[in-house]
């Protein structure tokens, strides 16, 4: 039996002017950012908005907290599969979508209005990564900003050969605000965490997988296959053990990530808000270099 979640409940958007509306607990049809299915022991959470390569957002962040609490307490749930539609994981933030800029009355206000509005992120985004359910990401094609960070936060990852990782937000005057670079660190090591995100440099999957951060890579047509096999591998095992070993596992490589995803939001916080922001999104926009002043 199949069960589906998130199409039916006719609510406002996630997403009113620049507040995020963390109190809502259902999906309005239509508004659907990530779809849930769960059959015979497997959770799929499927990124579905190809047509704007799986752009994110604020809703998209709310949706996925939302979710991830469905299946946390789902005890039928062994293992989660995270995938996406179309050509691409997740090309980065959505830049068309509403509540991109956070107002404020003041520079010091609207700065701590970003701070709380990531920091808000990086609690959405560890109910994905603290499951019991062990996650499994699925990617293909461009895996790129909140979308390298997402599938960073996948407890395995399993990539087509076509894929591409960056951590572009260098580049745009903003800070990796999700954590990436942090996971980078942990798992690729502190200089190739350093290279990718202060470059901005792409990564084609063959590097990825050398750098320990995909652990199978495959041909684009056996990916969906393959990642629902290791997904089904995992949820056959014994569900206490299972969850056991991620918890130790991540007790001791996530040892400091607390303090320095608090470090992050403030960086984030201090760059949205920057000149240097403003100005690197007006030159991506007109496709020119960005003239950067450090303000």
């Amino acid at each position: 039996m199949i069960r589906q979640f998130g199409g039916s409940s006719a609510i406002g958007p996630g997403v009113r002017d620049t507040v995020i509306d963390t109190i809502s607990t259902e999906i309005a049809e239509g508004e659907e950012r990530i779809r849930l299915e769960v059959a015979d022991g497997l959770a799929v959470l499927t990124l579905c908005r190809p047509d704007k390569l799986n752009g994110w957002s604020w809703e998209s962040t709310r949706q996925l907290g939302l979710l991830a609490d469905r299946i946390r307490f789902d005890a039928s749930v062994r293992a989660v599969l995270l995938r996406a539609e179309g050509r691409a994981f997740c090309a980065g933030i959505d830049v068309t979508g509403p509540g991109g800029a956070i107002t404020g009355g003041s520079p010091a206000e609207r700065t701590r209005n970003y701070y709380e509005g990531i920091r808000w992120v990086h609690e959405r985004f560890a109910v994905l990564a603290r499951l019991p359910q062990p996650v499994v990401a699925a990617v293909q094609g461009y895996c790129l900003g909140f979308g390298f960070e997402l599938a960073l936060m996948a407890d395995v990852r399993v990539a087509a050969d076509d894929a591409v990782f960056a951590l572009p937000e260098a580049g745009l005057g903003v800070a990796v605000d999700a954590g990436g670079d942090l996971r980078i660190a942990r798992e690729a090591g502190a200089g190739w965490a350093k290279y990718l995100a202060l470059t901005g440099r792409r990564i084609d999957a063959a590097t990825a997988q050398r750098l320990h951060l995909v652990q199978l890579l495959v041909p684009g047509e056996d990916l969906e296959a393959t990642s629902r096999a290791v997904a089904r591998e995992i949820a056959a095992n014994a569900p206490l053990a299972v969850q056991g070993i991620k918890r130790a596992i991540d007790g001791y490589a996530d040892a400091a990530l607390p303090a320095a995803l608090d470090r992050v939001a403030m960086t984030a916080a201090l760059t949205l808000t920057s000149e240097d922001c403003r100005e690197g999104y007006t030159a991506k926009a007109a496709r020119r270099p960005p003239r950067f002043s450090g303000g």
